[in-house]
């Protein structure tokens, strides 16, 4: 595939399926894509989108099946976007990959191990590799600062911990029926705070401590979790893990839902020389010496270039996407094992939470999610959970529901 002009279908027109549209329209205005189909099972219900998008225009076909969109252009396209609900991504992936099709995939791929073993399987049959649309990769500051970490310019790697306060209303887990969902008509979900919203900072998490090469992430080994809920949900809305990865590199995450706006985030890499600070915005190294070095995050228009990074993949000139499948392993493994070593999702008392304009809150939630990150907790013992046992999942999510 040499063309400079990709044609592009979308699966989807409602939800993030809109930022796909309106980022690809972008692109196709530099020149770089032509979006030639999309598809809904109600299209009538975005009439007004189709025309903001200037679909007639540009000459974009609206199909109410993905299967038949896929079965008329197959051979007028070179990608596929599959922006969707997750438990949907499997079949969409297998469908693209049958018809010779590339394909970009929205985070995360799956949320269960087993069916993301099944895709992988799919996968090796894929003309192109697939990409997975977790967005933060492409950050040129993050891929400077990770060849430094890698040249062990900061020293040895001790410590990855991840800090996610983003405040979401009763209205945002009533926006669709998956929702805070642990299943859904007999199949896994998982929806929750570090699966969705949250899923592109664990996943950088896991980027900061793969220490074999650029493009690693790092897995599992021992993991302790404990998972709780405020708002009325099946699933978990704040989550406290800790643990190691198979390199011996240690890791923190807190995360929650639970709280009042703003929101904010926070990565953090400690080396033995020196610790690295990485906010949406801006990352800060701050040096055992004293001195202090800090940069900004180029994180604007991430999923324009996203879709650019992987155009130029498609057409040879990049040698791989920038988070392929088996790229998400690690990600997946860590969120099925935080249900395994927690065991139970704690429904948090009434006496502890506020609640105000839709807003529900654990009562200093902030506070929490600070001292984990901070408290000296010593090194892991036999409480902790192993990552072979992640095939145990099932059974624990059965004990969850019932």
């Amino acid at each position: 595939m040499s063309q400079s002009v990709l044609n592009i279908a979308v699966i989807g027109m409602g939800g993030f399926a809109a930022s796909h549209h309106g980022a690809l329209l972008t692109l196709e205005k530099a020149g770089l894509c032509r979006v030639v189909a999309t598809c809904d099972p109600f299209p009538d219900n975005f009439a007004q989108d189709a025309c903001n998008w200037n679909f007639q225009q540009r000459g974009v076909r609206v199909f109410d099946d993905y299967l038949q969109m896929l079965d008329a252009v197959r051979d007028d396209i070179d990608a596929v976007t599959i922006p969707t609900p997750v438990p949907l991504h499997a079949a969409m992936h297998r469908a693209c990959v049958e018809r010779g099709l590339a394909c970009y995939l929205e985070k995360p791929p799956t949320l269960h191990w087993r069916e993301l073993e099944e895709m992988l399987a799919v996968e090796k049959a894929a003309k192109l590799a697939t990409n997975v649309g977790f967005n933060f990769i492409v950050e040129s500051a993050r891929q400077t600062l990770k060849q430094r970490l890698l040249s062990g310019e900061f020293g040895a790697l001790k410590r990855v911990s991840f800090l996610g306060h983003w405040p979401r209303d009763v209205e945002y887990f009533q926006r669709a029926p998956w929702a805070g969902r642990i299943c859904m008509d007999g199949r896994p979900v998982l929806d929750s705070c570090i699966g969705n919203a949250m899923a592109h900072f664990v996943h950088n998490l896991l980027f900061w401590a793969g220490t074999r090469e650029l493009f690693d992430w790092a897995m599992v080994s021992t993991i302790k979790a404990e998972l709780s809920r405020a708002h009325a949900i099946e699933n978990y809305d704040t989550l406290f893990a800790r643990g190691t990865f198979e390199n011996g590199v240690e890791f923190r995450i807190a995360a929650t839902h639970a709280g009042k706006p703003p929101q904010h985030q926070r990565e953090v890499v400690e080396c033995e020389d020196a610790t690295l600070t990485y906010l949406r915005n801006e990352w800060r190294i701050e040096w055992k010496s004293g001195a202090v070095e800090s940069g900004p995050a180029d994180s604007d228009d991430l999923l324009e270039r996203n879709f650019a990074a992987y155009f130029a993949y498609l057409r040879g000139d990049a040698a791989r996407p920038l988070t392929t499948l088996a790229d998400a392993k690690p990600f997946v493994h860590l969120t099925n094992l935080a249900y395994v070593a927690a065991g139970i999702i704690e429904t948090e008392s009434e006496e502890y939470i506020e609640r105000c304009d839709g807003w529900v809150a654990v009562r200093d939630i902030e506070t929490m999610l600070e001292a984990f990150l901070k408290v000296d907790f010593g090194p892991p013992d036999a409480s902790f959970t192993s990552a072979a046992r992640v095939v145990e999942l099932d059974d624990v999510l059965n004990t969850l529901l019932s």
